[in-house]
């Protein structure tokens, strides 16, 4: 995995990047204006005796540790030049299974422009055709509307209910998996979103 870590790609105005040190300011500026839009989306630790990264430059480094060693790849999502949102290739599984789940956000201002769909398509072409993954799910809170239309356009197929699958803003929530193989749209997850516009 060292030789694809750190990758970068980009269609049209969206760009996806490892994020940086640099990033500090405007990743701590957009989190905190978001907080309450993604209160109900984001993940939270269900103990506190749970470590996690207590700094950006922490988090950074985590970041950079977990894609050298092909565990996890976030990348910063920017829209024309700027920093609106992240998306996680996460639980990367190699060997017999060659599988992870896609997470994301964005910032409320940039919602509904089309950025978090071309995103998510380039990152799962990117593990299909390069890291030659099998199998890519997206879990999905079942009142999580906006990204029940990223799905559905990326061509993500409903798999089944995951009961208390992820605790988010203080309890256990059931999230719809939706999966997506290796092989099922040849021509690409970006082709396939850039032919529905």
């Amino acid at each position: 995995m060292d030789s694809q870590w750190p990758v970068e790609m980009s269609h049209g105005d969206v760009r996806l990047r490892p994020l940086k040190r640099s990033d500090k300011s405007a990743w701590n500026e957009l989190r905190r204006r978001n907080t309450d839009w993604l209160r109900e989306w984001d993940a939270t630790l269900p103990r506190a005796d749970v470590t996690v990264p207590r700094t950006f430059s922490a988090m950074v480094r985590n970041l950079r540790r977990e894609g050298r060693a092909g565990r996890a790849l976030s990348f910063g999502v920017e829209y024309r030049g700027d920093l609106v949102g992240q998306v996680t290739l996460a639980g990367i599984a190699w060997g017999s299974l060659r599988s992870a789940h896609v997470g994301y956000w964005i910032d409320q201002r940039y919602a509904g422009r089309g950025i978090i769909p071309t995103a998510v398509a380039m990152t799962s072409d990117f593990a299909f055709d390069r890291l030659h993954l099998h199998r890519l799910e997206i879990n999905v809170r079942t009142e999580n509307s906006a990204s029940l239309r990223v799905v559905n356009k990326l061509g993500f197929r409903a798999e089944g209910l995951r009961e208390q699958y992820l605790h988010i803003n203080g309890e256990w929530r059931d999230h719809m998996c939706f999966v997506l193989l290796e092989g099922e749209q040849p021509e690409g997850v970006l082709s396939r979103l850039e032919s529905q516009k």
